[in-house]
């Protein structure tokens, strides 16, 4: 015979139980924190560009904490999961616009794994005291390693490249984007965590805990005012004189992946463009340029190894007379660069930068054999991995030193940080945005240049073949950008910077702290967890009555 006793104090008698609820009311409950979080997610795509509703970040992440209070940490997973899904398949829906929605899912499906993880370390941290100070800190972490695995990550979806607009965008010069998302998390945890700590006492009629309530208010008003503070680390004054940058948007024939496929039309068009924008020069019409930007792919076609296409950049140099960045795919030792050129209208070509981040499965192939066998047409389509460059790309053009950053390479902290450091007075994003027609991607990345103008405190020009081709501020504000699909050329004095902003030289020691923060949260939370563990199996005593044997007779 088998006795369970309860904890000592505990009633002897049962406490009535309340009717258990109906089968349906209980499914659709345990629905509602999953939609809330799949909801939360959409929310947190819809603040990104080319909407300017950043502050909706806030409270995406307040619903999204609410959605994991209380659960396990396997809840926690799947809750995560479906935020991430919430948030990127829309996000990343432009992956997808040529090679159909295979790949998009596909990405989708790895990335929201990240979030999943996040998701499950924000459940272990959130009984921690500070609670949202440690979620936040784990959210980044897990930022930091979307960033770098796999294939060299794919930080796309930064919580700060949606920032551009708001009010935390100041943050960026103090410690790059893990403090602006850190900021912009935090705020939407301690929401959360006052709207609970509110709702509790109305519901219960009890005491407000204050100290849960004042690490709420805090995690919302010191992200705040630290971000008006920074304010005073944004300027676009000049340090080095101005410069008068062209930047040259010449329109492709066709949109999609066949947009070089006429030979030699991308180039032409360009130059011509190019050409015009001398004859505007000699008719008074604009200034004239100290330096000229192409954008990415510009040249269809390799100029070293193609007199005609060497032919028409020299005519096109000539007629403006000044330095012009080109872009290229250029084929040396049988590999293959991303590549711009420095052009002297003079000399010809006297520089060059080679990508160094480049795009997996769309500058080179990860698991070749593997894609084949689902695809081949997409394997045919990257028939040979381009080669990454190692060495920061600053060219002396005219009297600035320009850092180049080849379009996907501006999602990467540390190929932005590594041009301003190797004396970048101002920043080219040269880029190809024709393979993704219409879709919001060229609005997500011109964000991104927005946020980097801040962090590093220099003005960013993107030259894009398509657009949308800008020319933004120091400060992180746009002062001309083109239409997409137009040809058409922007020109404008801009400053030359030299001083550096905290967040350029601490580099990568903000995101470490903060991975650490969030190793620390986990590590106290799952000891908790096992010690709470413990003291309730303590609590819990099994008495086992011994067996009563008769007597022999």
């Amino acid at each position: 015979m088998t006795v369970t006793a309860t904890s000592v104090g505990e009633p002897e008698q049962l406490e009535p139980q309340a009717a258990p609820a109906p089968r349906g009311v209980h499914r659709v409950r345990r629905l509602v924190p999953a939609a809330a979080a799949a909801l939360s997610g959409v929310l947190l795509y819809v603040s990104f560009p080319p909407r300017t509703l950043w502050w909706l970040a806030i409270p995406a992440f307040a619903v999204f904490g609410w959605s994991l209070r209380g659960r396990s940490w396997k809840g926690g997973l799947g809750l995560g999961y479906l935020f991430g899904l919430g948030f990127l398949l829309p996000l990343l829906v432009w992956t997808g616009v040529e090679v159909g929605s295979v790949p998009w899912l596909a990405l989708v499906v790895v990335e929201a794994i990240f979030v999943a993880l996040v998701g499950a370390g924000v459940v272990l941290v959130s009984r921690l005291p500070a609670w949202p100070v440690w979620a936040a800190a784990v959210w980044i972490a897990g930022e930091a390693a979307r960033a770098r695995v796999p294939f060299d990550g794919f930080p796309w979806g930064k919580i700060a490249f949606g920032q551009a607009d708001g009010v935390f965008l100041p943050l960026a010069a103090v410690g790059g984007t893990p403090v602006v998302g850190f900021a912009v998390v935090l705020c939407g945890f301690g929401l959360y965590e006052i709207v609970r700590l509110v709702a509790e006492r109305r519901r219960d009629g009890g005491v407000l805990r204050r100290g849960a309530a004042v690490v709420g208010l805090l995690s919302v008003v010191v992200p705040m005012v630290g971000a008006v503070a920074a304010r005073s680390l944004v300027s676009d004054k000049a340090e080095n004189g101005t410069t008068t940058v062209a930047v040259i948007q010449g329109n492709v024939p066709r949109s999609g992946l066949e947009f070089n496929a006429q030979r030699r039309a991308v180039l032409d068009y360009h130059a011509r463009e190019t050409e015009r924008l001398a004859e505007k020069v000699e008719a008074g019409k604009v200034p004239r340029p100290d330096l000229v930007l192409w954008p990415e792919n510009s040249s269809d076609i390799d100029p070293f190894a193609n007199p005609d296409a060497a032919a028409v950049i020299w005519r096109a140099s000539k007629a403006v007379g000044v330095p012009i960045s080109i872009g290229a795919v250029v084929e040396r030792g049988g590999k293959l660069y991303n590549e711009q050129i420095l052009w002297d209208p003079e000399k010809g070509p006297i520089d060059t930068y080679d990508k160094r981040q480049i795009q997996p499965f769309g500058e080179f192939l990860p698991l070749r054999s593997l894609v084949g066998a689902i695809n081949k047409n997409w394997t045919a389509m990257a028939h040979q991995d381009f080669t990454r460059g190692h060495k920061p790309g600053v060219f002396t053009m005219a009297n600035a030193k320009v850092g180049l950053v080849t379009c996907y390479e501006a999602a990467f902290d540390w190929t932005v940080r590594t041009t301003v450091t190797d004396g970048a007075q101002l920043i080219a994003v040269p880029s190809n945005n024709a393979a993704f027609d219409r879709s919001e991607m060229t609005y997500q990345q011109l964000a991104m240049s927005r946020i980097r103008a801040v962090e590093h405190s220099r003005t960013v020009t993107v030259p894009v073949t398509s657009g949308v081709s800008a020319v933004i501020m120091p400060d992180g504000k746009i002062t001309q950008r083109t239409g997409m699909f137009v040809a058409d050329s922007l020109v404008q004095k801009v400053p030359l910077r030299s001083s550096e902003t905290p967040a350029t030289r601490l580099g990568t020691l903000p995101e470490a702290v903060l991975v650490l923060v969030a190793v620390g949260g986990l590590g106290w939370g799952v000891a908790s967890a096992v010690r709470g563990r413990r003291s309730r199996g303590a609590g819990h005593v099994r008495l086992e009555q011994p067996e009563i044997t008769e007597p022999a007779r």
